[in-house]
């Protein structure tokens, strides 16, 4: 990374580094190097890595497809279903159309059935995702986990040796400790950095290919806000929100937006793009590797896990150590696991923690920004006189 470019214009190259990395994708390709397609978080990365293939997040956020999509599905369904299936069957998705392999999970209904009707046109391998995370499920769990590997090897025709393993954990955690350093930044008061800033690096980050190059990035993005904050620390000193619910990325950007433009500050993330995936790393010390690398996909807080004591322990650690103000959960329309988590979470949020939550229902279109707004000014309104 170019130290001498302004923070602003680092953040942006973020922004943009999901459509610069097409290209990128392609050139993959053509040099024969496989690549592997993904929606969710409990995509064991790790194994794509340690055969030498490309990871990558495939499209899933944009208004753009959903219409696409509700030619063939339900148009009660969730906007990120429609989303990736209308990317999916348009062909728009340039990630989705290198995949040589998209991997799939059992966590809510609509995603099985969605993979069910992908599986007709690109190669998808499902894996088996207990709801429930007892010891029993854990073990089925690493079961899947090593059906993937031995599908993989058929598939590609390799062999994914344990070395390649422990490597590519070793690899993904330093990646995972980067982008947690970076975001901890935020735990400072006043806060170094806009939480939209924030977002961009961390979605974006999932985009840059190269490993090792990523690491050293996020490193030295985060020591030079820390320098330039410790030059500079006296910044405005706004409401601190913690957002969680949904995946946040694309046009749910919007809510991130109507926060910070209405006077608070996103702070923390625990949503899927942000600390419930990053906040723990795979035992590189444990004998059992692929039991490590199950244990640590296995107990991320998902709203399909029941019951999602993890969700509940993160967030109380998170509104801690962020010194949050107030909660704000992102619903997708349709997405019943986190509707009703919901529920639990208010609790906690209102009765344990005695800060203020509230919930936003939304989808990817940009029909609801005005309300989006009038509810953020409200809602920081009312922080600021808490």
């Amino acid at each position: 990374m170019d130290i001498i470019k302004e923070l602003p214009e680092i953040f942006e190259e973020f922004a943009e580094q999901k459509k610069q990395s097409f290209l990128l994708v392609k050139e993959c390709k053509d040099r024969h190097i496989p690549v592997i397609g993904a929606y969710c978080s409990y995509f064991p990365r790790e194994l794509a890595t340690a055969m030498g293939a490309v990871p990558i997040g495939l499209c899933s956020s944009s208004e753009e497809t959903v219409k696409i999509a509700e030619t063939v599905l339900p148009k009660n369904v969730c906007p990120l279903i429609k989303s990736s299936y209308g990317f999916a069957i348009s062909d728009r998705c340039p990630y989705f159309h290198f995949s040589d392999l998209v991997v799939g999970e059992t966590t809510c209904d609509g995603k099985k059935k969605m993979y069910e009707m992908m599986a007709e046109f690109k190669d998808v391998f499902i894996m088996e995702l207990p709801n429930i995370q007892s010891d029993k499920g854990l073990r089925l769990w690493r079961e899947e986990i090593i059906r993937l590997k031995d599908y993989l090897e058929d598939k590609f025709q390799v062999v994914i040796t344990d070395e390649d393993v422990k490597l590519a954990i070793r690899q993904e955690n330093r990646r995972r400790e980067a982008l947690k350093r970076l975001y901890e930044v935020m735990k400072l008061e006043p806060v170094p950095v806009m939480g939209m800033d924030l977002l961009n690096v961390l979605y974006g980050s999932k985009y840059r290919l190269d490993k090792d190059a990523v690491v050293e990035e996020l490193n030295l993005l985060t020591d030079r806000i820390l320098k330039e904050y410790e030059k500079n620390p006296k910044k405005e000193k706004r409401p601190r929100i913690l957002v969680t619910g949904c995946p946040i990325g694309g046009d749910t950007q919007k809510l991130v937006k109507a926060i910070e433009d209405n006077g608070g500050v996103v702070v923390a993330f625990e949503n899927c793009t942000g600390a419930k995936v990053l906040d723990k790393l795979v035992d590189e010390e444990d004998p059992d590797i692929y039991g490590a690398i199950a244990r640590k996909y296995f107990y991320i807080g998902c709203a399909i896990m029941t019951p999602n004591d993890k969700r509940i322990e993160l967030l109380g650690r998170m509104i801690d150590e962020f010194q949050v103000d107030g909660v704000v959960e992102m619903i997708l329309s349709g997405c019943h696991s986190v509707h009703m988590e919901s529920i639990s979470v208010r609790n906690f949020v209102s009765e344990e923690k005695h800060i203020p939550y509230t919930d936003v229902v939304t989808d990817y279109s940009s029909g609801d920004l005005g309300q989006l707004n009038t509810r953020m000014s409200a809602f920081i309104e009312m922080l600021e006189t808490h």
